[in-house]
């Protein structure tokens, strides 16, 4: 009868163990959020049901800035360009005149938010260009092993939000293939994003110019340049996600206005159950608090007035995420 007892005792144990160690979404708190997302995925991977997508079309795409790491004081990218500005000025004399670089230099970026982050664009472009696309690599992952974030006191790496990384994860467990669309350049974030986020390059849509192949005496390279830039924001998000993944998400992740566009792609007509998501920043203790007023890039406005009659899910970091960063 005691050993019964003991053995039906470990079972119930083991049982709920077991249960908890595949709970998806431990991050999150568990509120309106996280069920909207885990109720979506488990609705459109139930082939019994009516609502059933096949995994061919099981498209999700994030944003990055804002939505998988944070985005203020300043994007990471132009973290990293001012400090590859201030490295190549002495190779570059003709900088020494140019306005907007001079302000990035000074730390003043008001002037390069105008015209809808135009200035921002231009000296994050212009930082790289007549590198070949091996240097730019080269140069993203020193900086990214040796700079660290004022704030967190860790290499900007380390700062991917945990939550998201959870719904990364969870979604590609359940047959999803994630996808990086962001205003971010494209080079940059696909020196990461595999090992980041687990998003392989080819999923990668960024901000990007024109590169031009050459063959040298070493090999073929291709070398960076500022022609013909196009900014992945806005309605250039649904653009390219049409052009380079050719399919219609059915899941789209964002934080801004500047997703405003693919959240609408993504969630209006679509022929399959669809969810859009924004995280709207509202920790001050453990990350910032902004939407209207941020202090560079991420303005969520129009967004977050739409969100309730498109049913989109909005995100309270400080009450739906039990932690931010993994550590």
């Amino acid at each position: 009868m005691i050993r019964h007892a003991l053995l039906t005792l470990g079972w119930i144990l083991w049982s709920a163990l077991a249960a908890h160690a595949v709970e998806p979404l431990s991050s999150w708190n568990d509120g309106a959020s996280r069920r909207a997302i885990i109720a979506f995925v488990k609705k459109v991977t139930d082939e019994k049901g009516g609502s059933f997508v096949p995994p061919s079309e099981r498209i999700a795409v994030f944003d990055n800035d804002g939505t998988l790491w944070p985005e203020n004081p300043v994007p990471f990218q132009i973290s990293f360009t001012i400090d590859e500005l201030k490295r190549r000025l002495p190779d570059h004399p003709e900088w020494k005149s140019d306005k907007d670089i001079q302000a990035a230099l000074a730390g003043d970026l008001t002037p390069l938010l105008l015209e809808h982050y135009k200035g921002l664009f231009y000296i994050i472009f212009v930082a790289g260009t007549g590198m070949t696309s091996g240097e730019f690599d080269q140069n993203v992952r020193r900086w990214f092993a040796t700079a660290i974030h004022p704030r967190f006191k860790k290499t900007y790496d380390r700062l991917a939000y945990q939550p998201m990384q959870e719904v990364l994860s969870y979604l590609r467990a359940n047959g999803f293939k994630t996808y990086i669309v962001s205003g971010g350049g494209l080079d940059f974030m696909r020196v990461f994003s595999e090992r980041v986020y687990g998003v392989v390059p080819e999923h990668v849509l960024g901000s990007r110019t024109d590169v031009v192949y050459e063959l040298r005496e070493d090999g073929p390279v291709l070398l960076k340049t500022t022609n013909h830039p196009f900014v992945d924001d806005g309605p250039g998000k649904p653009e390219s996600i049409h052009q380079f993944i050719g399919r219609r998400p059915i899941a789209a992740f964002g934080n801004s206005d500047g997703d405003k566009e693919m959240l609408e792609y993504t969630t209006i007509g679509n022929p399959f159950p669809s969810l859009g998501l924004i995280v709207h920043h509202t920790d001050a203790e453990r990350e910032y608090v902004y939407d209207a007023k941020p202090r560079s890039s991420g303005k969520l406005v129009t967004a977050l007035a739409d969100a309730p009659q498109r049913g989109w899910v909005v995100v309270d970091m400080r009450n739906d995420w039990r932690s931010i960063f993994s550590e």
